[in-house]
């Protein structure tokens, strides 16, 4: 499966986000999804193992607990495509980092005038 096949589900995309925060377990990611989209314990099972089958997330298993972790490696391909279209976005990025120094340095002006050469 396509890595934006996978990416393409809300409730994946989300299941990945709340493992970019770190390893969770089933039950935690289960109550999390359950409770913003509504969904089955078993439709959340099943978006778990598309996940994992796909490579986006790994398990491991301790006792009765399911724990989950993101994998990076399939984010790569995203990472790729979107590669091409970085620079439409970097120079803004580059003109607001600017802004934003432009701002910091105005309002340390006048909270010190004195410190107007630094």
């Amino acid at each position: 499966m396509h890595a934006f096949d996978i990416l393409g589900d809300p409730r994946r995309r989300r299941i990945l986000e709340l493992l970019a925060d770190g390893e969770q377990t089933s039950g935690a990611i289960t109550d999390v999804i359950r409770a913003e989209f509504g969904l089955s314990q078993p439709a959340v099972s099943q978006h778990l193992r598309v996940l994992r089958d796909s490579g986006f997330a790994s398990v491991r298993t301790e006792g009765a607990r399911r724990f989950y972790t993101v994998e990076p490696e399939p984010l790569t391909e995203v990472d790729a495509w979107l590669d091409r279209f970085r620079r439409f976005w970097e120079q803004r990025l580059d003109a607001l980092e600017t802004e934003l120094a432009r701002g910091r340095r105005a309002a340390r002006t006048q909270a010190d005038p004195s410190a107007k050469g630094t």
